[in-house]
């Protein structure tokens, strides 16, 4: 079988629903439920006027004032008749009278929802001001609410005690269980399509269970115990190999891929930290708005005349405040792209403020992300005011270079002029940590709406990072930044809104022979190389949730592996996974490496485990304006009877900043219920695959990533089950076929660009 690819450290969800179907970008993650508006009651918007507008803090005090309890009877004249530079008076509370209680009671049985003039006739006849009993029947209407939820609550914890009461029967029942033939304890070994199903909607119940004692802690007013996460019945113990060198190498042993600590110890801000947190952001969104709109003498033109450089000292005397100077040994990281992309302002906004979304569309860039806290959600329905205080981890698709990780506050604005924008401030200078590498100024990108459904975007990014651990062949790229740069986020945005738009596309043209001409198993093919892709993405960078160990070669050339069990992973094989992965440079430029491993007429030359067959395109999804990027069933036909064909899923995709080719052998079984609109949440995959960088270079005047210019640095993962049984130690010859497999697989690739470019 060929290989398959990297593992990702978390499972990202798709941008496609489930059964098929495409969720729109503009829903909101089912997650966000019950999270609370942090602005009302606790964060007072009065405390940062001196960086709030007068129309942001009007708002804000209107909001306040129609949240207060219908029990406060202020002095004196209404809210819109004092006097905004007054201070307000002391409250004083007004308790009813027995009488007036019973009355509106029994009206609230009647009415829950009295209008004005009803409220009118109301106070009248109770001697109350209409205020007073619109604040009472607002109190009513929440208290019944709570209580209708608390008894739901209360409900629910009931039966997830039974559950884990039984869960924890079936635990010591299995961990009791012997072989019938040896005697000795059970082992899982191959799992059918249906134990993949109910894992999968195991894990989905785990979240779910999540969800609901977060609302339920919103209204108890305590937090509700987390019952933990049931282990796997398999015994976890060391991989090792307890061979010559290898033995007990911490690259080759536990659970590697699941490990997310140094985001996750990161706790959200406290109380006293809000309101500055939200004065940064604003100043930061003025920032944003003045660096993507200002030209000379900020943005000097660059040598070649292609691109704009921020002049530092400018910077300094344009924006004296900040987050504060530039650590030592930090080097300045900025740049400013625009572009036009093919999706409506208001999905955009609302992929940039779903954590699951946007770490989705950029899966390429972003390797890790969570929300810790939202300081509030917005107003009118949407995301205009909204702050997210969030944790991200940046990547480039090698082991070679480290991966930047961000503590930041995301806010979300509307201007008067309808442009949105959407800015990241690095809140590093409220809690210092000697660790960090990566500080975030003031980035995020402009959208104005234009016709047609498309949108202006202007991406401004600017940070400060000590990049000395970037290895030698990638130091140009991270330089020129087309790694990090803005760049490379506009072009990745405009390939994903591609990709959208092709999916959600109905004139699919019949007379072309393998289109795939079904909408619903369109869709379930994308979903399935969607997630296939995130998966590669997500476990080929050098992340902190990753420990690879270097096996051979020397300098860039190394081979570096690491392994993960598999047990209770839907989607996955279960059993031991070796990847490995090395990245290397070609004299070749970018495209040509693209179209050469992309090609299934020229499979044959660099895929080893296709022993020779002719690979035939079976199927394909045409996903954006260039050729390149497409999803494609192939089939190898076996040059030797005996052996069954198989089918390898395949996704390319290209811009001008990255080119990828990911693969993933798939059962025939499996695909067939896939192109039939099945649900492929439970199809197990191992990705293998490709990553085409440009060098940083160029020549001839020409664009990066383009016939003509540098050269190309790529980097090979592979990822073999080398055992379906968990429990089972890694043999040295294990380890020893891997890296001889993907040295051969990097030396037929060498040569063969090297004939096409001589």
């Amino acid at each position: 079988m060929p290989a398959g690819i990297m593992i990702p450290t978390t499972h990202m969800p798709s941008m496609m629903g489930r059964n098929g179907n495409v969720a729109a970008y503009g829903s909101s993650s089912g997650l966000s439920l019950g999270q609370p508006n942090m602005m009302d009651g606790q964060l007072h918007p009065l405390d940062m006027t001196q960086n709030t507008s007068e129309s942001e803090i009007a708002r804000l005090r209107e909001d306040d004032f129609d949240s207060k309890s219908g029990s406060e009877n202020h002095e004196g004249a209404s809210g819109d008749d004092q006097d905004p530079n007054q201070r307000p008076k002391k409250k004083r509370y007004h308790r009813h009278t027995q009488h007036q209680i019973q009355e509106m009671e029994a009206f609230f049985k009647e009415c829950p929802h009295p209008d004005d003039k009803q409220r009118k006739e109301l106070s009248r006849e109770l001697g109350l001001e209409p205020l007073q009993v619109k604040f009472w029947f607002q109190n009513k209407r929440t208290q019944m609410k709570t209580q209708h939820e608390r008894h739901e609550n209360t409900q629910l914890r009931s039966e997830n005690e039974k559950l884990r009461t039984e869960n924890l029967r079936y635990r010591e029942a299995l961990s009791n269980a012997s072989c019938p033939n040896c005697g000795g304890p059970t082992a899982i070994g191959e799992m059918s399509f249906d134990e993949h199903h109910l894992r999968l909607e195991n894990a989905r119940l785990r979240e779910e269970i999540d969800r609901i004692s977060a609302i339920a802690a919103k209204y108890v007013g305590k937090p509700v115990v987390n019952y933990p996460l049931i282990p796997p019945q398999v015994p976890t113990r060391p991989l090792d190999l307890g061979v010559g060198n290898f033995g007990a190498q911490p690259g080759l042993g536990g659970e590697l891929f699941g490990a997310s600590d140094l985001l996750r110890s990161i706790n959200g801000p406290t109380e006293a930290d809000k309101p500055m947190i939200i004065e940064l952001a604003v100043a930061a969104m003025e920032e944003l708005f003045r660096m993507a709109q200002m030209g000379e003498p900020l943005w000097l033109p660059s040598l070649d005349g292609t691109t704009t450089e921020l002049s530092e000292d400018e910077y300094i005397r344009s924006f004296p405040r900040g987050i504060g100077p530039k650590p030592a040994g930090f080097k300045c990281e900025a740049s400013r792209e625009t572009a036009v992309v093919i999706m409506n302002h208001i999905s955009l906004v609302e992929i940039l403020m779903d954590v699951n979304q946007w770490s989705t569309v950029f899966s390429g860039i972003v390797s890790r992300a969570m929300t810790l806290e939202v300081l509030s959600t917005g107003v009118a329905g949407n995301y205009n005011g909204a702050f997210q205080v969030m944790t991200a981890e940046f990547q480039v698709p090698s082991p070679l270079v480290p991966t930047r990780e961000s503590y930041f506050v995301r806010y979300c604005k509307q201007h008067a002029d309808g442009t949105w924008a959407v800015v990241d401030v690095s809140l590093d200078n409220l809690r210092p940590s000697p660790v960090v590498r990566c500080r975030r100024r003031p980035s995020g990108c402009l959208i104005q709406e234009m016709p047609n459904g498309y949108s202006k975007i202007t991406w401004v990014e600017h940070v400060e990072v000590d990049d000395r651990g970037v290895h030698n062949i990638y130091k140009q790229l991270v330089n020129s930044g087309l790694a990090f740069g803005a760049k490379r986020w506009v072009a990745t945005l405009d390939r994903q809104c591609e990709r959208l738009a092709s999916a959600m596309a109905t004139n699919i043209p019949t007379g072309e022979v393998g289109v795939i001409t079904s909408q619903e198993g369109r869709k379930s093919m994308l979903k399935l190389a969607e997630r296939m892709v995130i998966s590669f993405c997500a476990g080929v960078s050098a992340s902190t949730a990753h420990t690879w160990t270097t096996l051979s070669g020397s300098g860039a050339d190394d081979v570096r592996v690491m392994t993960r069990k598999s047990v209770d992973d839907p989607g996955r094989p279960p059993g031991i996974v070796l990847s490995a992965a090395t990245s290397f440079w070609l004299p070749v430029p970018p495209k040509r490496v693209f179209d050469f491993l992309r090609d299934e007429n020229s499979r044959s030359e660099w895929d080893i485990l296709s022993n020779g067959g002719v690979v035939q395109e079976m199927a394909h999804i045409a996903n954006g304006q260039d050729t390149g990027n497409c999803v494609s069933l192939l089939r190898v036909n076996s040059a030797n009877s005996s052996q069954s064909n198989m089918l390898i899923l395949q996704e390319s995709c290209t811009d001008s900043t990255a080119s990828f080719v990911i693969y993933a052998p798939v059962d025939v079984v499996a695909m067939n219920m896939v192109l039939n609109g099945g649900d492929p949440d439970y199809v197990a995959l191992l990705p293998s695959g490709f990553a085409i960088l440009p060098d940083g270079t160029t020549a001839h005047g020409g664009v990066i990533g383009e016939v003509g210019s540098g050269g190309s640095l790529l980097t090979v993962a592979f990822q073999i089950l080398v055992d379906s049984v968990p429990t089972a130690k890694l043999s040295l010859g294990s380890v020893a076929t891997v890296n001889n497999l993907i040295a051969c697989t990097v030396d037929r690739i060498k040569a063969a660009v090297s004939c096409e470019n001589a």
